[in-house]
This record gives C-alpha cells, structure tokens and sequence, in this order.
C-alpha cells in the first residue's frame, strides 16, 4: 500500500470513529434531525454519535464565587443529561451502534470539533437555543462553512410535513423497518426521489456534484445536477456568457451537459439528469429541496449556489427549504483533473 493510499485508510478510519454525528437539544426538531441521522448511519453502516452541549454563562464562569458557578454548570449538566435521556428513549429501537455524550462548550464549537472524525454531521435548523438557535443565529454560518465533513441540515419544513411529523409525548417511533428487510435495503427501494446537486462552475460545486453522485449511488436513484440561470439585470458576475444574447441558456445547458458526461464517465451505471433553470440561485435551490430526498451544495463558490448558501442570504435559504440540505466542505479531488476533457466548463 502506498503512502497516499496509508493516509487515505487512516483518515477514513478517523471518520469512522464518531460516523454520524448529531446534535440534540431537546426540542421535537433536533428529535427529527436525530431520527433522519439515525436512517443515514444505518444505511451507511456507521456508528450514530448523539451530542448535546452546555455552556456556563459568562457571568458565572468568571464570577468571583467558585460555589456559584459550580452550582449554575451543575443545573446545566442536569439539563442536558435530560435531553440525553429523551433521546436515548427516542431511539431505543435503534439496533445499530449508537453514543450519547455530554459535552461543556459552545454549540458550534463543539460539532467543529466532532466534524474531524466523523463522516457527517446532522443538526435541526431551529431548537431551544442550544445547538439550532446558535447556528441559525450569530454564528449561523460557522458550521458549514468550517465543518471537516460534510454538514446535513433537516429543516424546520421538513419536520412540519406530516409524513416526516414527529410525536415525542407518544415515546419512540419506528426507526428501522421490520427485521425480514433491512432498512438499509428498504430505503433504497422506498425513496425514489432524486438527491440534487446544485453547481455555479466552481470546483467547489464540483466536488459537490461527485458527492451527490456517490449518494445517488448508494441510494439507489438518480443525480439531478441544477444550475441557476438568474433573471436579466440581476448581479451575474460568475454567469460565464454574456446574458443579452438570447442564447445565454442554451449555452450553460451545453457546458453542463459536458459536466454531466464528466460525472457520468466517473459513475458509468447512474442516471443523471442536468437543467439550466431560470431564477435567482436560493429560489432555484430552495424549489429543488421540496422534490428531493437529498440537496447537496458546497460550502464555496462563485457567488451563486454556494456563495449565496453561506453569505448573507444563508438564513433564508435554510429557513425556507422543504428537505435535508447538505453542505460539502472544500477538498481536493484526482477526479477534477479530467473536467477539461470533456468540453468548456461553467464560468468559462
């Protein structure tokens, strides 16, 4: 084995430490978000990391009184080991591997710190102020955009949906499907949906698209790969064509075919599909999560899908989708290198 491929086997071992993580809080969204990592980590084969977190207010913690402070992180401690406590009854039927842990610090900190070796991380989009209020507050953007692994939003419309509706006073729900179908296999046939890619021609969207496609794989489906075509007199800086020509479409549709032929080269036996569709980059992306089981976007990009997800308009978009969002950090990918064989790219 070579060193590259040692490094790989490490790393991936790594990962596989913590496999899925979630974060919990005790709201019935972080018991959705649970339940949509505890589905993952079982196709998967992983192990399910449940996380909750606590942080001593700054008052206490640098309070002259020793005793108070011990006192107030005692109460918070006591409060999470109740959230851990419910999800623990939540997932009582869950037959794989799965560990609860209580950790002392900031919510965002504390997933950064878990997303080094774990494969991905899953939170709700709001909460009790825990993890979902932080992330979705101030600091909303500090997880996709600095996460190790990939990040996995289930929204707060998903869990409102009344096939995805979760009813925590009635104890634990369903997680696997009877034992004579394993859910891992049940799944794949179950969801037909297509998991998305949205792309801008960055290598960012790029390794996104081929993320997408592996999961396509393992689910069973088909790749859907979307570029947004915003409308005229819009900001265009990465549109590649000059959008007065009425061809303007036509041509992005041409050069994300070539990226379709590209992924498809990589994963000859998927099905992949590619649209140039008009509208502002959110709205598409936001109208793609209501008819997919998966919508993947990188963390980067030119100012479209990506940018637009992490920049000032990163509330809106997870506020509003319909279905788990995933997020894919930056990295570096040998399968890049043979893009250019297959005809101009997107932001060329």
């Amino acid at each position: 084995m070579s060193t590259s491929d040692q490094d790989r086997s490490a790393g991936a071992a790594r990962r596989r430490r913590f496999g899925v993580v979630v974060g919990v809080d005790g709201s019935e969204q972080s018991l959705r978000a649970a339940q949509w990592a505890a589905a993952e980590a079982d196709r998967r084969q992983l192990p399910l990391t449940v996380v909750t977190a606590y942080a001593l207010p700054a008052f206490a913690a640098s309070s002259m009184d020793g005793g108070y402070a011990l006192l107030d992180e005692s109460s918070l401690r006591q409060g999470s080991e109740k959230v851990i406590d419910q999800a623990k009854e939540f997932l009582r039927d869950y037959p794989g591997e799965v560990s609860y842990l209580i950790e002392s610090g900031d919510a965002a900190g504390v997933l950064l710190d878990f997303s080094h070796e774990a494969e991905v991380l899953v939170v709700g989009s709001r909460g009790r102020g825990g993890f979902f209020g932080r992330l979705l507050g101030s600091v909303s953007s500090a997880l996709p955009a600095h996460a190790k692994c990939p990040t996995v939003v289930v929204p707060l419309a998903f869990s409102c949906q009344e096939e995805n509706a979760v009813t925590t006073s009635t104890g634990a729900i369903p997680i696997v499907t009877p034992e004579s179908t394993p859910a891992s296999e049940a799944s794949r046939h179950e969801d037909r949906r297509p998991v998305v890619a949205g792309v801008d021609g960055s290598d960012h969207g790029r390794i996104a698209a081929l993320v997408a496609a592996h999961q396509a794989v393992e689910r069973g489906t088909t790749l859907r790969i979307v570029c947004a075509l915003p409308p005229l007199g819009a900001t265009l800086v990465w549109i590649p064509t000059d959008v007065d020509d009425g061809s303007a479409a036509e041509e992005l549709q041409e050069k994300l075919e070539n990226g379709r032929r590209w992924l498809h080269s990589h994963h000859p036996d998927l099905h992949i599909e590619a649209e140039v569709i008009d509208g502002a980059a959110v709205d598409v992306l936001v109208n793609e999560t209501r008819h997919a089981q998966l919508t993947v976007v990188g963390s980067r990009g030119r100012g479209g899908f990506a940018g637009m997800l992490l920049g000032s308009t990163s509330q809106g978009v997870l506020h509003h989708a319909e279905g788990p969002l995933m997020v894919v950090p930056e990295s570096r990918d040998p399968r890049l290198e043979d893009r250019a064989e297959f005809g101009p790219v997107v932001g060329e």
